[in-house]
């Protein structure tokens, strides 16, 4: 599992695991996912700050999650309006997993992408409202990623959301300033967005 100190106990691998959709019209459904290694879900705290900070912009938008884990802050975006999420997921049961809860949640506005999320940054070709980037702690997924993230990535007004490990924190593209920061135990999360925009 992630080196993470909490006192909640996500779900060893292959257990099953739920988590409540804060607000939307999926408000305090459960949203059930498997337990894998390095997935640990955004807590409701700091879901709720997130998308305090992206009420503005979520109606409508464009999101990209590209390490999907239990789709916690994906289903999310789209309970509270956004547009179109895709969800990109490396694992293929916890791929399957999503696409069912999506089937089963009837969300026509999510789609699933089983695959390699740096692979995925890399064929994109149509900038985005959101990014989420929330890979395992025990990974350099998240420098990886945050190293083929160009500004045209994003539309003019777009944000990225990380989390990651405090012991640990991210060099940001030079283009891109960190523009919310918060602290929750030993985890830092943030948005960053374009610089000057």
């Amino acid at each position: 599992m992630a080196a993470r100190k909490s006192r909640r106990h996500w779900p060893a691998r292959g257990e099953p695991g739920q988590v409540r959709i804060i607000a939307g019209q999926w408000r305090g459904r459960k949203l059930a996912f498997i337990g894998a290694e390095g997935l640990r879900p955004t807590g409701d705290r700091m879901r709720e700050t997130l998308f305090n900070w992206l009420q503005p912009m979520i109606e409508g938008s464009r999101c990209l999650d590209l390490f999907a884990g239990s789709g916690a802050l994906g289903f999310e975006a789209a309970s509270r309006g956004a547009a179109d999420v895709m969800l990109v997921e490396y694992n293929p049961a916890t791929a399957a997993q999503l696409a069912a809860e999506a089937e089963r949640f009837g969300a026509d506005n999510i789609r699933v992408e089983q695959g390699s999320a740096l692979q995925y940054l890399q064929t994109l070709d149509e900038p985005v409202d959101v990014m989420f980037l929330d890979p395992p702690f025990h990974s350099e997924l998240l420098q990886l990623s945050l190293d083929l993230i160009e500004s045209r990535m994003l539309t003019p007004a777009g944000r990225i959301y990380l989390e990651y490990p405090l012991r640990r924190p991210p060099t940001l593209p030079e283009d891109m300033v960190l523009l919310r920061e918060k602290k929750a135990g030993d985890v830092g999360f943030g948005l960053i967005g374009i610089d000057g925009a």
